[in-house]
């Protein structure tokens, strides 16, 4: 029996990665009938059935799973090997772009350094991306990968590693009378506007910034929407509403004239590394690795 095809082997890892027939042909600009028709040369050449699929879901079979998990981290070195000897026939190891929301804070910044240790002739940039737009930067290809606020929900975007949680923050004004508390309880936002964030981001990510309601259901009134932390934080200050934020970004923007009340019963604020599905290289992944090996993260 003939050895798998490359093309093959790309569609069942795509498939593995989706479940779905449709976005797995997306992935790879192949149609969906292409898709089935090298599901069903893989499945012929091994002699069994690897995907499970019914009108409503996709699953691999058990003897997808072992094909998966076996070819999987085989298949990545490959690819990643010949990325780096095209790099290395270069001569040049181009420019690799990363994007930040908010504050470079310090793991992000020490991921960075290890990563140019480890890739001396790539040229790494740091952007900063608006507050407003967490993942436009990403999918219009300005930036290779961006480390945002969770949560993400978009299929063209790949989730890296996801670290630094840590608990809320409420600030608001040091007039405001919240500011003279030690803390509050996350069904005490029904009694503070909190600043939103408006633009291009997507509602479910507004309202994880800045919830509508409370977990017990009281209506949370809305603030002002703004693009930037720092307009959110110049509102805060004229008393204009609260806005959330997590205790190393309170740390850095600390002022007299804002308060920063930890919130309880709300779930901890974490940051994540995002890639366009399309445009994976063997940077993105080496950055990846970096950045999980600072924080811990699993990768």
């Amino acid at each position: 029996m003939s050895n798998p095809e490359i093309r093959e082997l790309e569609a069942f890892l795509a498939l593995a990665d989706e479940l779905h027939f449709g976005r797995a042909g997306e992935r790879l600009y192949l149609s969906q009938s292409r898709i089935s028709q090298l599901l069903r040369a893989l499945e012929s050449r091994i002699g069994g059935r690897l995907v499970d699929r019914t009108s409503r879901r996709v699953r691999l079979t058990p003897l997808g799973e072992q094909l998966h998990a076996g070819l999987r981290p085989a298949f990545d070195a490959i690819v990643e090997t010949i990325d780096g000897v095209r790099e290395a026939a270069r001569g040049v190891g181009g420019v690799f772009r990363i994007g930040f929301q908010g504050t470079a804070n310090d793991p992000f910044m020490r991921a960075v350094t290890a990563f140019r240790d480890g890739h001396p002739d790539c040229a790494a940039e740091i952007v900063e991306i608006p507050l407003s737009d967490p993942f436009g930067a990403v999918l219009r290809g300005e930036v290779d990968a961006a480390v945002v606020l969770m949560p993400v929900r978009d299929d063209a975007l790949v989730l890296g590693p996801v670290f630094s949680a840590r608990p809320l923050t409420l600030a608001v004004s040091d007039r405001h009378p919240y500011a003279r508390r030690p803390g509050i309880d996350a069904e005490d936002l029904a009694g503070c506007p909190l600043i939103g964030v408006s633009g291009a981001a997507p509602e479910y990510w507004r309202l994880a910034q800045a919830p509508a309601v409370t977990p017990g259901g009281r209506t949370i009134p809305a603030g002002p929407a703004v693009s930037s932390l720092q307009e959110g934080l110049a509102l805060v200050r004229a008393d204009r509403g609260g806005m959330l934020l997590c205790d190393p970004t309170a740390d850095y923007y600390g002022s007299h004239a804002v308060a920063f009340v930890p919130v309880t019963g709300l779930p901890e604020s974490s940051l994540a590394l995002v890639w366009h599905r399309n445009h994976e290289t063997a940077r993105t992944r080496g950055f990846a690795r970096a950045l999980a090996d600072v924080t811990g993260a699993a990768r």
